[in-house]
């Protein structure tokens, strides 16, 4: 099973890569500049696999720049208490 099949692991899967990449000493500007490469790229180039990747893709299909980066940095959001490695 891919981590895309279910919301829950896609969070732990990006959790585990934001600890890691904190752990580095890599700054939230990156990181968000990173959620915000990833974001495009999953909803132009990645069929969506459950409910929440459909509607996370058709909303950034519909936003601005600035609203795509505000969808990117809640998702920094979201899955900074999720994952493996804290």
């Amino acid at each position: 099973m891919s981590v895309l099949d279910n919301f829950d692991s896609w969070k732990d899967f990006l959790g585990d890569r934001l600890h890691q990449a904190q752990g580095k000493g890599m700054e939230n500007s990156t990181v968000s500049g990173i959620a915000y490469e990833i974001g495009d790229y999953l909803a132009t180039k990645v069929d969506a696999k459950n409910t929440e990747e459909k509607i996370l893709r058709d909303l950034w299909t519909v936003a601005s720049q600035d609203e795509k980066q505000a969808i990117a940095n809640m998702m920094v959001k979201l899955v900074q208490d999720n994952g493996h490695t804290r």
